[in-house]
């Protein structure tokens, strides 16, 4: 039998009917609850849908002509660094954009990553979303727990409810460190936090040559491209995922944060940006800043008699350096400099996907050039390996000099010396972890809007904050503050529009009070007056005194001294007094209390209240497949003994790859099998390497792997004795001299059956290479 196409039965009425759009309900929705309430459903009596009119689609659409919102927040970059705010690093699409809109030469942070991304995202000061310092180091206060609140939703969840497509690309650093691992929860994830697409880390930083991802919830597999950089990545993901909404939905506007991880340590750039800047940064840093602050003049960025700010005492003039050092750190300020080139060469690629979809006039850029001043986290000499520092391990200028040629590569994980960070935060004198100083909190914004900013080139001097950002973005797309998210009421978001600002460049500020506060360091702005008290600096391991002690405030007018140059606290003292008042008052109002001046005794979670995933435990059985375990969601090896067991099935050529591992090139520990022979390596922060090595290869079949290592106390850091087993028979043993008391890595993990991210050992590799040609069905890790 033969049968006709199933349209051929079609009536010839239908066959002619072509399907028309549905008429959506006019905008008259209550946008203040979220997500808005679909109206009742209306009751249909008609018999036949033939003889129904069909209602009007309930569909939620953004605001008429809502602009496409992007936020741009570059990491660690200060205020003097861009040529657009007058600094030496050339910054083509910061340039263009501002000469396209507004410089804001007065606009703050909070001075360190987590609590700027938290309030930036959330309206609210930082300790009101429980940000006080960064996650990892989060404590039992509230203020400071590390978990942003679910009474403080984030700017993306108020415009995915209101009809935006969402996407977040590059660093996160908002989930609490406890809630990083497969076992969540994911509330606090990108995915959950308005977001409908997200690529990117979840950490404060990334090895951008090997970064561990996540697209979504799902990690990422790298691909085996010797030329992969994180940086051109995540601008490709962006690129494509905003051209793809725009031809699924051209009519529907885009929220996109773009928030590259540069240019935190490490200082991570392909060969080519280096060599760019040969030579550029050889008159050192205090020539620098003399030049910076006459080019800010010039360009009208400062007032004309702004003076350079006292930079620390502990910054050593560059006369006074020896020619090595001179060398050494010159190229470090090369190479962070081509970060910052490089990284806005692809800001200027993500922006131009929506010159190509035809969507750039109606398109509202923030551009903020650092989420904190540039880092002197480096101290004094910088650092090929920046966890030398989180291990208490200080690194000489002769040893560093014989990587200066491969500075910046995937050999090294670097940061610069603390000079850099004063010059590059022109004119002021701090830099970030500083909230005491505008040198910490102070950086360059533009805003460029061709539809719905009049005003071409110009500069805004109104002081403003970081909060200040999601309130601007609603009034500019038209939507209200919502006051209920997801049947959560909201704390009020604390910041102003600055919408009044964008053609006014005379109106009266509306933000005229703001407090800062990190890890004892403390200032209050009001009305033109600053007071603040140093309290440490990020290179010193305690604060300078006591929380109590008020012995060492200072105060300024900000409105004459651009730079905080001139104390004024001996002349003014009624003044000071008044401003520390406001201090306190603002901070008990914003959830800052109690101040918390610890930074190394936070690493200890039990000790500061955080919780730990692991919390109690001494062991966890694992199994092949068990990938991506982050250091502060595993449990602890550090400064103790620990046994691994290791139930294997070797195949018949014997073997080869990973067992288990954590860590990786700059810091960590593996046991692996490599041509059928079991070994456990030890990496010290990878300037001291132990291999404890079987002398006899695996057969076939199934073994048991046991590694022990005896620590031998007395306090954090010390070495012991690792001893390797294969079905209780011991092979090989040796003596560890020293182990890392503080950290291995803040984004390699720990993997079973693989080494993600670079290589604890070079001879078995990363990645897929490092794949264990065998079965692990069983993995103990045990600690004592």
């Amino acid at each position: 039998m033969k049968y006709s196409p199933v349209f051929a039965l079609v009536p010839a009425t239908l066959a002619l009917w072509t399907p028309q759009p549905l008429k959506a309900q006019a905008d008259n929705l209550n946008r203040t609850v979220l997500p808005i309430a679909e109206p009742a459903r209306q009751q249909i009596t008609t018999l036949d849908a033939r003889d129904a009119k069909i209602p009007t689609r309930f569909e939620i659409k953004a605001p008429e002509s809502a602009p496409n919102v992007v936020i741009v927040l570059i990491d660690d970059l200060g205020f003097g660094s861009p040529s657009t705010f007058g600094g030496p690093v050339t910054m083509p699409t910061l340039d263009k954009l501002a000469q396209e809109g507004l410089r804001y030469n007065n606009f703050h942070t909070t001075a360190l990553c987590s609590p700027t991304r938290a309030a930036l995202k959330s309206g609210r000061n930082h300790h009101t979303v429980n940000m006080g310092f960064i996650t990892e180091l989060a404590t039992g206060f509230p203020g400071a727990t590390g978990q942003v609140p679910s009474a403080a939703a984030p700017l993306a969840e108020a415009l995915r409810l209101n009809g935006y497509a969402t996407g977040a690309f590059g660093k996160w650093h908002e989930t609490a460190a406890w809630e990083t691992s497969i076992a969540g929860p994911t509330d606090r994830w990108p995915m959950r936090q308005g977001f409908d697409k997200f690529y990117g880390f979840l950490g404060g930083e990334t090895n951008q040559w090997s970064p561990f991802l996540f697209d979504g919830t799902a990690q990422v597999e790298l691909p085996n491209d010797p030329n992969y950089h994180f940086m051109t990545d995540m601008t490709d993901k962006a690129r494509a995922w905003i051209k793809h909404q725009k031809a699924m939905s051209p009519d529907k506007p885009s929220f996109v944060y773009f928030a590259p991880g540069a240019t935190h340590a490490p200082h991570h750039v392909p060969a080519a940006w280096i060599n760019r800047w040969r030579g550029k940064f050889d008159q050192g840093w205090d020539k620098m800043r003399e030049e910076t602050l006459a080019r800010q003049i010039s360009m009208g960025i400062i007032p004309a008699g702004t003076k350079l700010a006292a930079k620390p005492g502990a910054i050593k003039d560059w006369d006074t350096l020896s020619d090595n050092e001179k060398r050494l750190f010159a190229r470090q300020a090369e190479v962070f400099a081509a970060f910052a080139e490089y990284t806005d060469h692809e800001i200027g690629r993500m922006l131009k996907a929506f010159e190509e979809v035809g969507q750039a006039e109606n398109t509202l850029v923030f551009y903020i050039a650092g989420d904190n001043g540039t880092s002197g986290e480096g101290g004094q000499n910088g650092m090929f390996n920046e966890y030398t520092y989180f291990n208490g391990v200080q690194e000489k200028v002769e040893d560093m000099l014989k990587l200066i040629d491969k500075w910046g590569g995937p050999e090294t994980y670097p940061h610069m010396a603390a000079g850099w960070s004063v010059a590059l935060n022109s004119p002021f004198g701090w830099m970030k972890q500083v909230p005491s100083d505008f040198g910490g909190t102070r950086n360059g914004m533009v805003v460029s809007w061709p539809k719905g900013i009049k005003a071409r080139n110009e500069i805004r001097t109104q002081f403003s904050h970081v909060i200040d950002i999601a309130p601007t973005v609603l009034e500019a797309s038209s939507l209200p503050e919502p006051t209920i998210v997801n049947g959560v009421r909201q704390i009020p978001i604390a910041g102003a529009s600055l919408v009044y600002s964008f053609d006014n460049p005379t109106a009266p500020e509306r933000r005229t009070t703001q407090y800062f506060e990190i890890a004892g360091n403390r200032a209050v702005y009001h009305e033109g007056w600053f007071a603040r008290t140093i309290h440490k600096a990020p290179w010193e391991a305690k604060p300078r005194r006591t929380l109590q002690d008020n012995s060492a405030w200072e105060l300024f007018d900000v409105r004459s001294d651009f730079s905080l140059a001139n104390d004024l606290a001996a002349e003014n003292p009624a003044k000071l007094s008044e401003l520390q008042a406001i201090f306190l008052k603002e901070a008990v109002k914003y959830g800052v209390m109690p101040l918390d001046d610890r930074f190394f005794e936070r690493l200890d979670a039990a000790s500061v209240g955080r919780p730990d995933l692991m919390a109690g435990r001494t062991s966890i059985t694992l199994a092949e497949g068990m990938t991506g375990m982050l250091e502060s969601a595993f449990i602890n090896v550090k400064n103790r003994s620990k046994t691994i067991t290791a139930d294997v099935e070797v195949p018949a050529a014997g073997g080869n790859g990973t067992l288990i591992v954590q860590g990786g090139r700059f810091g960590g520990w593996s046991l692996y099998v490599k041509n059928g022979v079991p070994a456990y390596d030890y990496n010290f922060l990878g300037l001291q390497r132990t291999s404890i090595t079987s002398s006899k290869k695996l057969a076939p079949g199934a073994a048991q792997i046991r590694l022990q290592f005896a620590y031998d106390g007395s306090g954090p850091g010390k070495g012991g004795m690792a001893s390797l087993f294969v079905n209780g028979e011991k092979v090989a043993e040796g003596r560890i001299e020293v182990t890392q008391p503080g950290i291995f890595s803040a984004d390699e993990t720990a993997d079973v059956g693989i080494d993600l991210g670079t290589p604890v050992v070079e001879a078995i590799g990363a990645e897929a290479r490092s794949r264990f040609t065998g079965r692990i069905p069983k993995l103990i890790l045990e600690v004592r």
